[in-house]
């Protein structure tokens, strides 16, 4: 019998990533709907921005307000992924999916009830709801689909056809931006239809969902990859911040974890603070006096203006995801992609703390971010694969709830701190921004030179080495870790 062969549509594919014969078709559904979940969830987000900034709290700006709410989301957020899994042990995977999908589309329903102006003039609170709720959303869509992924194709599968499915996220989140822009600057539709607009792409991906569940990773029926090893109680996520502060790898990569986060969330914050005192200053300039109209004009200008920039995120992380990640890997190796966000953030914030205008740091953070949802992305990955399997199962989840959340609680401190004790400029808690990347950088130093030793013992010179001196890794441990922060990796957040 003759080996299969690729068809013309895996030949295409394999301009971008190793596609075997019969992989295609499932890969290419899989891409697809990813492309739905993350355009749908770029329709929501900055609508998300758009109403928080109209919703108002007594004593505290609006920098406040959002990173505040950041910090309340974060830690909803444990709350939500604990029912989450206690959900997916209960119903089969297309079930999940299906009813978890089906629960966002009708809250997304909900909210456009409850918008301003269209049934109430404004609820109070709602705003900060939303925002809440968002946070749920990337949860149970994004990070779900990632889920669905990990469970559909072994390691080894998974591997080669992760980095063409998170063209796809990337794709989607792009298209996604560039319609709620559309959308925002049109004369026949205000932002509040961008919610309507987001349950279509999401009634598709359930169906997508159905049908590679259907077909398989090669069309001969699906198989489900084997469970993670070990119990997922609550010892068993202790045991993992134990292993964590156990070993000098891990803990080099969870603090350098909680820093990036800690970074890119008072670069959030303070690019939302320079976007309200630029509309501050065009309501003031436009004579608009009536509170209503005033309402109207920051919310949609919030929007339109997040629509912008995601868009240009993205569109930067689709041609860096697919064109420089892999060969900048190949060459440069991983000392280079793990460092090179770092110092594109040390030079992004001290340009900002130079300049901070409105246009220069729109551009710093396009930059900064694009980075982070593309090459960085890769090298969270790649850290990984030299690890036991018990690090993987145990130390990394640990890494990506708590040291992630913490460095969104560290945000809001730096807010309280830096507005009500300090009274800070914007320029000081941009250098402030600066020092923290500086403690980045040496972080990530660490992270390579332990990385180092553990893919390669530099005195016997062999090769698959454990950090902290646990042995060689079992062949087929190395998981790509697709399913790591939907808001920024493969889901760009």
């Amino acid at each position: 019998m003759h080996a299969p062969e690729l068809s013309r549509v895996e030949r295409v594919l394999r301009l971008f990533t190793d596609v075997r014969p019969g992989e295609g078709p499932t890969g290419l559904i899989m891409f697809a709907n990813v492309f739905l979940i993350l355009c749908a969830y770029y329709l929501v987000k900055p609508l998300r921005d758009g109403w928080i900034a109209i919703s108002d709290v007594a004593g505290l700006s609006k920098m406040e307000v959002k990173a505040y709410s950041s910090f309340g989301q974060s830690l909803v957020l444990l709350f939500v992924v604990s029912a989450y899994g206690r959900l997916s042990t209960r119903w089969p995977r297309r079930t999940l999916i299906t009813r978890s999908t089906l629960f966002c589309m009708s809250n997304l329903v909900v909210f456009w009830l409850l918008q301003p102006g269209l049934l109430l003039s404004y609820l109070p609170g709602s705003g900060i709801a939303f925002y809440l709720w968002v946070g749920m959303f990337g949860v149970f869509v994004v990070s779900q689909f990632w889920a669905f992924a990990a469970d559909l194709y072994t390691d080894e599968r998974g591997r080669r056809l992760f980095p063409l499915i998170a063209i796809g996220a990337t794709a989607g989140a792009s298209v996604g931006s560039l319609l709620t822009e559309v959308i925002v600057r049109s004369t026949l539709l205000d932002s509040g239809a961008l919610l309507l607009a987001a349950t279509m792409p999401l009634a598709v991906s359930i169906v997508l969902t159905a049908k590679a569940d259907e077909r398989g990773p090669t069309g001969e029926g699906a198989t489900r990859a084997s469970p993670p090893p070990g119990p997922t109680t609550a010892a068993a996520r202790r045991g993992g911040l134990g292993l964590v502060l156990g070993h000098p790898y891990l803990l080099a990569v969870a603090a350098i974890t909680l820093l990036t986060n800690w970074v890119n969330t008072n670069g959030e914050n303070l690019l939302f603070h320079v976007v309200q005192e630029a509309l501050a200053i065009d309501v003031a300039a436009s004579g608009l006096t009536d509170p209503a109209a005033r309402i109207a004009y920051v919310r949609e200008g919030t929007t339109a203006f997040y629509g912008s920039f995601f868009f240009w995120v993205n569109v930067t992380a689709l041609v860096l995801q697919a064109v420089v990640a892999s060969r900048l890997l190949k060459y440069g190796g991983f000392a280079l992609i793990l460092l090179l966000l770092p110092s594109i953030a040390l030079l992004s914030y001290s340009v900002m703390a130079l300049l901070p205008v409105l246009a220069v740091v729109k551009l710093m953070k396009i930059a900064e971010n694009s980075t982070d949802y593309s090459i960085n992305n890769t090298a969270r990955n790649v850290l990984w694969l030299p690890t036991t399997t018990e690090m993987k199962y145990k130390a990394k989840p640990a890494i990506e709830t708590l040291f992630t959340r913490l460095g969104d609680g560290l945000a809001a401190l730096t807010v309280l701190v830096g507005v009500h004790l300090l009274h800070l400029p914007t320029t000081s808690f941009f250098l402030f921004t600066v020092s923290l990347v500086v403690l980045w950088l040496a972080g990530s130093l660490v992270v390579v030179r332990e990385h180092a030793h553990a893919t390669r013992d530099p005195v016997s010179g062999r090769e698959g080495e454990t950090p902290g001196g646990q042995g060689p890794r079992r062949a087929g441990a190395g998981g790509a870790g697709a399913a790591d922060e939907p808001e920024r990796g493969g889901s760009n957040g």
